[in-house]
């Protein structure tokens, strides 16, 4: 994944500004502010274009990882450049500024259009819609742990909303790390927690270490 998402975060979690702060109140487990994508899965290579045979039994399912969901000429470290994050304290009103920018750009994060309808296969972290239930019709999936609880969430082009398979509900805990496969819909969530700017649809979901 791109390094300079997790710079990003890492700058607006520091400042410790909304995000998902609606579930502070919230019990939930408990876990490192920030942890590194998952390491060294298929999610994170290149994967070529062509079918491989999905553990489903499909044939049409291509493996992607997180950066496929990106438009190449999206460019928001470029905000980062211009106010010099990393040089910015918390009390600076640039800060602020910057904070602000970033959830707008979050919020409003392009998408790759070419996805729709497509079988996709990606892994990522559960994170409920409600937080008092393990068995979960629907729920998002995003890149990296602590995602809109312990840090803000990603950009709605790194948050999909899952919806299983009919009579196959996950049952499962926040932050399960998973494989899902499904059927990808280009279409936007907007939900207490985050912005998803991706659905997959009629999916199945098995643990990561499958």
């Amino acid at each position: 994944m791109r390094k300079w998402l997790f710079l990003s975060l890492a700058i607006v979690g520091a400042m410790t500004l909304n995000g998902c702060d609606q579930l502070d109140d919230k019990k939930v487990p408990s876990a490192p502010v920030l942890q590194a994508e998952i390491p060294q899965t298929p999610g994170d290579k290149k994967v070529a274009h062509s079918e491989i045979l999905d553990k489903t039994g499909e044939s049409d399912v291509r493996e992607i990882n997180w950066d496929t969901l990106i438009p190449d000429d999206w460019r928001p470290e470029t905000l980062m450049e211009q106010y010099n994050a990393n040089e910015l304290s918390d009390d600076d009103p640039r800060a602020q500024q910057l904070l602000e920018k970033l959830k707008a750009l979050w919020s409003q994060a392009p998408i790759v259009p070419a996805l729709e309808g497509e079988r996709v296969k990606l892994p990522g972290f559960v994170v409920p819609l409600e937080m008092d239930t393990k068995k979960m019709a629907q729920f998002l999936l995003v890149p990296y742990y602590g995602a809109c609880i312990h840090v803000p969430p990603p950009p709605a082009n790194q948050t999909v909303h899952v919806l299983t398979r009919e009579g196959t509900a996950f049952n499962g805990r926040l932050f399960d790390t998973v494989w899902v496969t499904g059927t990808m819909r280009v279409e936007h969530l907007s939900s207490e927690l985050a912005e998803a700017g991706y659905r997959l649809e009629d999916a199945s979901v098995t643990p990561y270490n499958e």
